[in-house]
């Protein structure tokens, strides 16, 4: 739980399969979080608006408008939820963590390093 309630989790993915099977890792870890999902960018910025999630789980390849302007105009909201980039291509790390992507992980990492970033990003917003 954070000052403001539970950690709010948005997962941006536009494959289903994906929403489901990060929503079910995340709920493993218990922690009573919220879990939203958007499989576009008309749902990413109707969830943003309505529950303004703590972290997010951005795919790269979100369809509709390049993450990299999608990770600036994320940093203008006013208030500052934590990102990790997931993408099918691990050679996008650079690049996301340079548009100030909190935390990069590749669809084809192991479930751990997925969950070690995610344990990082709900300590920091948790103690913050």
């Amino acid at each position: 739980m954070s000052e403001e309630g539970p950690v709010r989790i948005l997962v941006a993915d536009n494959d289903a399969r994906v929403r489901r099977a990060l929503q079910t890792l995340l709920r493993q870890e218990g922690g009573g979080f919220q879990i939203y999902e958007s499989a576009d960018l008309t749902g990413l910025a109707r969830q943003m608006q309505r529950f303004r999630p703590t972290l997010m789980l951005l795919d790269w390849e979100l369809p509709g408008r390049p993450a990299a302007a999608l990770l600036f105009a994320l940093h203008c909201l006013d208030y500052r939820p934590r990102i990790i980039i997931l993408s099918t291509h691990p050679e996008s790390k650079k690049d996301a963590l340079a548009v100030g992507a909190d935390a990069f992980v590749s669809k084809s990492d192991p479930p751990h390093v997925l969950l070690e970033s995610f344990r990082r990003l709900v300590r920091e917003v948790t103690c913050a």
